[in-house]
């Protein structure tokens, strides 16, 4: 499933073709895309056609269109809406102009975009398996009043509202908003192994499988120790490595194992070189040598070091504390 790089990835690569383009058309090809929409709003052809999109915005693994003005459409209130699109295991958001191919078998949503700069454009919602959605959805005002989600340098009243769908999520650590100390005095609370915390979206967005195990090995943490039994120090250090990891992700343009996760200009990423652990059962370890090891963990796996990311006797209470 994509995580954080991936759908920051194609965020950044939607918004500068997007942002104020005016949607005139809307092809949906088949309705198993739209299952997150809600059908009590209304038809989503009818609801995002005439539209302006404001922007393209990421929170996590989210991503949504905050849309402008919307023609033809009674509404049966005046809140803003957004388009919300979640890739699933495989969903692909590519631009492509008007004259392409309209041949592909796994297209199963294509909006047609008038915009003032660019011209005519298309935006295809490619879905292999069937797992991702795009819906409309009610923008609200977020818990905190700061700025849903990334958007670069956009901003409006607007930009402080969040999908319904997405407001439980939790911010990322790349967020400006993110709250470092909350994040910390959750973790003092959770019995929980670390990597399990970290794949919590409610308590952290956009971390997933890949970037956990990435993130585990180069604090030589075991996934299992209790988040609960890190010092401060060492929860620090973690946070910080998750950040550092999702950056080189982000500069490499993601993780790309196969052809379904790829920038929103059909190109993979070159994370995948750069992996330390995910991936790596039975070679050595980058750092020790060690052959690494993959385990079971939450019906999928985990990757580690046997030797350099032991599990840690919990240390005492004045320990903890620093």
């Amino acid at each position: 499933m994509p995580e954080l790089p991936e759908v920051e990835v194609v965020r950044a690569g939607l918004a500068p073709a997007v942002t104020g383009a005016r949607i005139v058309a809307v092809d949906v090809l088949d309705a198993r895309a739209l299952t997150r929409h809600d059908p009590a709003l209304g038809d989503f052809e009818r609801l995002v056609t005439g539209a302006t999109i404001r922007a393209a915005v990421r929170r996590g693994k989210f991503l949504w269109l905050p849309l402008g003005d919307v023609g033809g459409e009674t509404r049966a209130d005046d809140r803003p809406r957004a388009v919300v699109g979640h890739l699933g295991m495989s969903g692909q958001l590519l631009l492509r102009t008007p004259d392409h191919p309209g041949d592909d078998r796994h297209a199963r949503i294509r909006m047609h975009l008038e915009h003032p700069a660019h011209g005519e454009l298309r935006v295809d919602f490619v879905d292999q398996r069937t797992f991702g959605s795009l819906a409309v959805d009610r923008l609200v005002p977020t818990a905190d009043g700061a700025i849903a989600g990334f958007s670069g340098d956009v901003t409006g009243e607007w930009a402080r509202s969040i999908p319904t769908q997405v407001a439980h999520i939790a911010r990322d650590p790349l967020d400006p908003a993110f709250d470092d100390d909350l994040l910390l005095e959750r973790m003092s609370r959770r019995a929980s192994g670390v990597k399990r915390v970290l794949l919590d979206q409610g308590l952290v967005s956009g971390v997933g499988n890949i970037y956990a195990d990435e993130s585990l090995w180069a604090v030589r943490m075991h996934g299992e120790q209790p988040a609960s039994s890190l010092s401060r120090r060492r929860a620090r250090e973690l946070l910080q490595a998750v950040r550092d990891v999702l950056g080189k992700a982000l500069v490499e343009g993601g993780t790309s194992f196969d052809e379904q996760y790829v920038n929103v200009n059909g190109e993979s990423g070159y994370f995948a070189h750069s992996l330390n652990a995910y991936g790596r059962a039975g070679l050595p370890c980058p750092r020790c040598g060690t052959p690494m090891v993959r385990e079971a963990f939450m019906n999928r796996s985990s990757h580690r070091c046997p030797r350099c990311q032991r599990l840690r006797r919990a240390p005492g209470p004045a320990a903890t504390a620093r």
